[in-house]
């Protein structure tokens, strides 16, 4: 294992979520040797489409004619590795890089790694995209293993982050994911509900099932604060120096109010919602997580 591999993929959370898998509620049509069960009798091996080349994939699957024509490398995609496709996206916008000892973002990294790792081993493809104000990085799906190194390398080589639209950012999403699949989106949702659920309705209407998480820092959900205290504005917002004591109660109202408001909205679209907060042991929550969804598909 690489040193960017070492340092997101925590063994403790590999052990808890080494037997469980993401299992797709209502996409997988194919067959994946021992992991997804087909509707269908038998499994195709024939073409299906082409993808992008990845550092790591084969090259035996390079398709050398289309290369002839456009000087660019692509690989050739079958039916049975086409099954279920996964696109996980992270946030990495200014306010994700608050967070003390822990940032949003640096515990967001290692949930995407883990949950890329997860998928890899199933024998399905995942893709990675990252975004601020605009989509930054885009690494295209593989199942290929080596494929999780370049992931690993590209969350953290993330560069201090800018304002975002979240709302905006989904659109472009569901207009670049061509085939239907499994996004998961990870993000401090700094944005107005109104248009964090316009964009994730948008993805919804393109047949994709989607996983939200919802990464906060411990202090924005507890806010410990007690002295008179600078806060340091945000994604275009002011500084603003307040006395916590004043503002400690509205603004727990207001957090509780935007996350049940985010939520309910979710929940009317069909959308898993999973709040997270970095003082939570991820090795539990994403293990708790991955069983219960198991346990819901079985019902």
């Amino acid at each position: 294992m690489g040193n960017d591999q070492k340092q997101l993929l925590n063994s403790k959370v590999l052990s808890r979520i080494s037997r469980l898998e993401i299992r797709a509620k209502g996409i997988v049509e194919g067959y994946i040797t021992g992991l997804h069960k087909s509707p269908y009798h038998g499994f195709s091996v024939e073409f299906a489409e082409h993808r992008e080349y990845v550092p790591g994939d084969d090259i035996k699957h390079i398709d050398w004619k289309v290369f002839g024509r456009s000087d660019r490398f692509y690989i050739k995609q079958y039916e049975e590795e086409t099954n279920l496709i996964s696109h996980i996206i992270v946030d990495t916008s200014e306010s994700m890089h608050y967070g003390r000892p822990t940032t949003k973002l640096a515990y967001a990294s290692e949930l995407a790694a883990c949950l890329a790792y997860l998928i890899i081993r199933q024998q399905d493809a995942v893709s990675l995209l990252t975004f601020d104000e605009d989509i930054q990085k885009y690494l295209p799906p593989s199942s290929n293993p080596g494929h999780l190194r370049y992931i690993c390398a590209a969350l953290l080589e993330t560069e201090e982050g800018k304002k975002t639209n979240l709302g905006v950012i989904l659109h472009k999403v569901a207009e670049k994911i061509k085939k239907r699949g499994l996004v998961i989106l990870i993000s401090d949702m700094f944005d107005q509900v109104e248009n964090i659920l316009f964009g994730l309705r948008h993805l919804r209407h393109k047949g994709h099932e989607v996983l939200l998480f919802h990464v906060l820092d411990k202090d924005e959900v507890s806010f410990p604060f007690e002295d008179l205290t600078m806060f340091e504005g945000m994604e275009g917002y002011q500084d603003l120096l307040a006395n916590p004591k004043a503002v400690r109660q509205s603004y727990l109202e207001e957090l509780q109010r935007f996350c049940e408001e985010l939520k309910n909205g979710c929940m009317r679209n069909r959308i898993d919602y999973t709040r997270l907060d970095t003082s939570q042991d991820l090795s539990i929550a994403l293990s708790s997580y991955l069983a219960a969804r198991i346990g819901k598909a079985r019902r």
